[in-house]
């Protein structure tokens, strides 16, 4: 499993690390709540070991962040603070466990075990290019936290380019997918990938829908 881990205490920090590689997990570490948004935004990970006190942005801000983007990204919160009101806060805005400084890391490794079963009962299937993510099941499309508004037709584009993303889809196979053997006598497709773009891209500093020429379009993320 993939987790990331946002801890300002070097010392913490590398404990962590260096106990959760032991148990064969993909750690990637950072000190910066802000820092640690972007990189969520742009990589995938199976789980969020996170401190309340960071710099800048703290661990409730980010938290709440990921939530108001509707990413179920399992979090343990980590804090020295162990009032109740302290807990609560960290359930209130999302925090799926909570965990108060010194703790055993064996602990820490039972917390992330039992989040992540729970997790993968409740789990939302979901597509994610970037800070894109497509809902499967609700049909909700979003970028950056901001829904995006797609007819039937669109969003189903938009699934068929997350899915082989960040490779080349034909127009011959985006046709034969949407309309199947009963395509319009116009450039329905054309047509279709400009409202796309227009909700996808357009509101945005960066484009992910890409036109290969000659070939057909892509979804693209990160530095693709």
């Amino acid at each position: 499993m993939r987790i990331l881990v946002v801890e300002d205490n070097p010392d913490i920090l590398v404990n962590i690390v260096d106990y959760l590689s032991l148990k064969h997990c993909v750690v990637d570490a950072m000190y910066n709540g802000a820092a640690a948004l972007n990189q969520i935004r742009q990589r995938e990970y199976d789980l969020l070991v996170l401190d309340l006190s960071l710099p800048g942005m703290d661990g409730l801000a980010l938290c709440r962040q990921l939530r108001t983007e509707q990413n179920p990204l399992p979090v343990v919160m980590l804090t020295a603070r162990d009032t109740l009101d302290d807990k609560l806060g960290g359930f209130e805005v999302g925090a799926d466990d909570y965990l108060v400084k010194p703790f055993a890391l064996p602990e820490l490794w039972s917390r992330i075990q039992a989040v992540l079963k729970r997790s993968q009962k409740q789990q939302v299937r979901r597509l994610k290019v970037a800070d894109l993510s497509l809902d499967l099941d609700s049909r909700q499309a979003s970028r950056g936290g901001q829904l995006l508004s797609l007819n039937p037709k669109c969003l189903k584009l938009l699934e068929i380019l997350m899915r082989h993303s960040p490779h080349v889809v034909s127009r011959e196979t985006l046709t034969d997918q949407l309309w199947g053997d009963d395509p319009p006598e116009s450039d329905g497709l054309k047509s279709h990938i400009y409202l796309l773009r227009s909700q996808l891209d357009k509101p945005f500093e960066r484009a992910l829908l890409q036109t290969v020429h000659g070939q057909g379009y892509r979804l693209v993320g990160g530095e693709d």
